[in-house]
């Protein structure tokens, strides 16, 4: 079944406001075994919204807008849709109901006149509960076609489409779709699909499609079956063939889990404290772990040493090592996490110093030279990257490698730990 994505709003036209609904969308579409090809975005415009809406019915089975189901003059997105699939406006007693029980303890003294423009529906439309705001999502069948309208508002778009448009699409869909995600670290897309093109080339049934993140690269297989017993044998051998490829480079195979939850796990499930010692990235990597619900059952500290005095005093890195080899070297690196473990007393320590930039490089120092280390179990790893791009990115790129630098140095101390009991 092939799928379009219309986002309605003059704002989003402007640039006032960064439409992120259509990447969910399009990432939960693909999920669900849905085919799109093409996306289209409209200002708040009866005659252009029209002319957009036959389009995209005439080319897909079923079409998803969002936006445009406020209580203003300009919200008209129902009013479009039921104009040119021909449907009748009509009062839902039930969503009438809901809206009311919304402002019962509401700010306001009366309900605002506009508001009861939410509760008309197209008649025979299937109602959505919104439950985090005031317009109800509608989905509207005719003629073999669906368009399925929801609110514009991330936080009542996504659990709306999580709850109530999910298992609608899952029932509709004439075979089970079923999806595994294999998450990997320290490689580019070119250089996953490189290893993979023979699986990629002979692909049918399951299919496989990369995502390139920043620092990493996600895999989504997908299988069609008739049963999902049948969808999960079609997966498994292709995820395990990945998984051998690329080894420890895969950090995880669960959607839901982003690199730091991986790390926070792997330092759970070995009983590790950590502690995180920055220059250049200024606190972030330390951000994405106390991120994780938990994280403090294992994150004892973070350091932001960003001046040479500020390394000295909190992470007793020699001033001859800096007057030496300087702030941005390997050696510094290894001397923050060395001094990061001792000063948090935890069992291992990530550090990161380099230049970001825009100013401040040199030839043989230049901008996005990035130097990291972990210390763990008196063993210390560095490695040395050359990130591209602005400040912003240098410094995102940094904290990817430090989280997977971690990751690899528990993963790698105790499975040396495991080989030498089995020995």
């Amino acid at each position: 079944m092939v799928a379009e994505l219309i986002s309605v709003g003059t704002e989003l036209l402007l640039g006032n406001i960064v439409n992120t609904n259509t990447r969910y969308l399009a990432e939960k579409c693909a999920a669900l075994g849905l085919s799109m090809y093409h996306q289209v975005t409209v200002g708040d415009n009866r005659d252009r919204l029209a002319d957009t809406v036959r389009t995209a019915l005439q080319r897909a089975d079923i079409v998803i807008l969002t936006g445009g189901l406020g209580p203003t003059e300009d919200d008209l997105t129902k009013e479009v849709c039921s104009e040119v699939m021909g449907f009748s406006l009509v009062e839902d007693p039930h969503t009438r109901k809901r809206i009311e029980k919304y402002f019962e303890n509401n700010i306001y003294k009366e309900i605002p006149e506009n508001n009861w423009k939410q509760a008309i529906v197209p008649d025979g439309a299937i109602v959505l509960d919104n439950d985090n705001g005031t317009a109800p999502g509608l989905i509207l069948e005719k003629d073999g076609k669906r368009a399925i309208l929801l609110p514009g508002p991330p936080g009542e778009l996504y659990p709306l489409f999580e709850k109530k448009v999910v298992p609608y699409l899952q029932k509709i869909q004439p075979e089970v779709i079923l999806s595994q995600m294999v998450k990997i670290c320290g490689y580019g897309e070119s250089q996953v699909e490189d290893k993979l093109l023979d699986l990629i080339d002979g692909q049918t049934n399951p299919t496989i499609a990369t995502y390139a993140k920043t620092g990493e690269v996600h895999l989504r297989i997908t299988a069609r079956a008739k049963e999902p017993e049948e969808a999960k044998k079609l997966l498994k051998p292709v995820v395990k063939e990945i998984k051998n490829r690329f080894a420890e480079a895969v950090y995880t195979t669960k959607e839901e889990e982003s690199l730091e939850e991986a790390v926070v796990r792997l330092l759970v499930k070995y009983d590790l404290t950590a502690a995180t010692a920055e220059s250049c990235t200024g606190g972030l990597l330390a951000g994405r772990i106390v991120n994780v619900p938990g994280a403090s059952e294992v994150f004892k500290e973070g350091f932001i040493t960003y001046s040479n005095k500020a390394k000295r005093k909190r992470l007793d890195v020699s001033k001859s090592t800096l007057k030496k080899y300087g702030a941005v070297s390997e050696q510094t690196a290894k001397e923050m996490a060395a001094g990061g473990v001792f000063a948090a007393d935890a069992d291992v320590c990530v550090s990161v110093t380099g230049i970001a930039g825009p100013d401040g490089g040199t030839e043989e120092k230049p901008v996005g030279l990035v130097y990291m280390a972990c210390y763990l179990k008196d063993k210390v790893s560095v490695e040395c990257w050359h990130f591209k791009g602005n400040r912003e990115k240098i410094r995102e790129q940094a904290v990817v490698k430090a989280l997977d630098l971690l990751r690899r140095s528990i993963l790698q101390n105790y499975q040396k730990e495991k080989s030498k009991d089995k020995g």
